[in-house]
């Protein structure tokens, strides 16, 4: 789960992250009674969107006087922000942000994020501060810093040190101090919030020395949310994929994909397996979808329809291995799909495992087009020359 840049400023402050003074607005009015409350002279409104690159999409203004950040906020609430991660179609700006700005001498990167090879938290940080990180790495993966911290003894202060000495930051005006305490604030609200990711970019040295988070981005891991009910409410369905929305309410694994190929597996590894063995055959995976092991009728129904709601579906995959799950169950959803959605486009259904000659007879006496493959790369085959044909 995602939250906003404003959400994350504030659960981080409660640990002790220092972060400038501002507050969220959700129209223009709000929007007046924050800048009000600031002292200035700069003032900086920020669209709240989950997405990167806001500021070079127009989404980010700093302004030196209260009308000019009025007219910034007028400017941005409401607009239809386009961003590298947005995509072309860009994302609706509900809410603002408005901060004091900050006396900035140096810009910085620093992150936590769970790493799976190792096996618990790696700190990582850059001079390169308001840079993309993949682009650092891809380009001067030297300016890199990484601190492992093991799982057993967690975060010390060495580590903290070692990150801030890393940085280039002195003894002069306490700023290695300052950034100690701002890292193992920022871990230790990282481990108690069971976050997967929190990002600072940038990271700022003001001129006085102070370590201050003027960007803020968390990440939670889903799996974690039932023992955060405060969190949860922080989530902003208008800022998900209605598509993945409407599967996590029928615990479907659902991820829209730029492609025109749907796909509907049961089990994750497979699912992958899958995608790559449709792009193999020169096609495009349109979503992932993860059934899961006990699916139902219903449920299997219901993720036909989503991966239906898609206008990029030109053609549909069915890659089952019955283990749990059982082939006829699946079959029995998918011509249930079918029917009710009035299926218009090519669908290929390759079943294999528990009860299999059940499924393959339901779907045979259906009376539906649906084609069958014995295994998964003529299933990928004959899916991606359908489409091709029905083009």
């Amino acid at each position: 789960m995602n939250i906003h840049e404003h959400q994350a400023k504030a659960l981080l402050a409660k640990y002790g992250v220092p972060v400038p003074k501002g507050g969220v607005a959700y129209s223009l009015e709000e929007a007046r009674k924050v800048v009000d409350g600031l002292a200035g002279p700069v003032w900086v409104v920020k669209a709240q969107i989950h997405a990167g690159g806001r500021g070079k999409g127009g989404g980010v203004k700093v302004t030196k006087s209260a009308d000019d950040a009025m007219a910034a906020a007028k400017a941005i609430l409401g607009m239809n922000l386009v961003t590298h991660q947005t995509g072309p179609q860009g994302r609706k700006v509900n809410r603002i942000y408005v901060e004091e700005g900050s006396d900035i001498a140096r810009e910085l990167y620093l992150g936590a994020v769970v790493d799976r090879d190792f096996g618990g938290v790696t700190i990582m940080a850059s001079t390169e501060g308001g840079m993309e990180i993949e682009e650092v790495a891809a380009k001067t993966p030297e300016k890199i810093i990484k601190v492992r911290i093991d799982p057993a003894i967690g975060i010390q202060p060495f580590h903290a040190r070692r990150i801030a000495f890393g940085l280039g930051l002195g003894l002069e005006g306490k700023q290695v101090g300052a950034a100690v305490k701002f890292i193992l604030a920022l871990y230790r609200a990282f481990t108690d919030t069971d976050a997967s990711l929190v990002e600072i970019n940038p990271l700022v040295v003001t001129g006085a020395g102070e370590v201050i988070a003027l960007d803020a981005k968390m990440n939670f891991d889903d799996n974690a949310l039932y023992r955060h009910k405060d969190l949860q409410e922080l989530r902003d369905p208008d800022e998900e994929d209605p598509a993945e929305r409407r599967a996590a309410e029928f615990d479907l694994n659902y991820i829209k994909l730029d492609g025109n190929i749907g796909c509907m597996v049961n089990g994750a590894g497979l699912a992958m397996a899958t995608m790559d063995i449709i792009k193999l055959n020169g096609g495009a995976p349109a979503n992932f979808l993860d059934v899961g092991g006990g699916a139902t009728k219903e449920k299997v129904t219901e993720a036909f329809k989503i991966i239906l709601s898609d206008p990029n579906v030109e053609g549909i995959l069915v890659n089952i291995f019955g283990g749990i799950m059982r082939c006829d169950v699946i079959a029995e959803g998918v011509v249930a799909a079918a029917r009710e959605v009035k299926l218009s486009v090519p669908l290929v259904v390759r079943l294999e495992g528990t009860n299999v000659a059940l499924g393959k007879k339901i779907m045979a006496e259906s009376g539906l087009p649906i084609l069958s493959a014995d295994d998964l790369g003529s299933a990928a085959e004959k899916v991606v020359k359908a489409v091709k044909e029905a083009a």
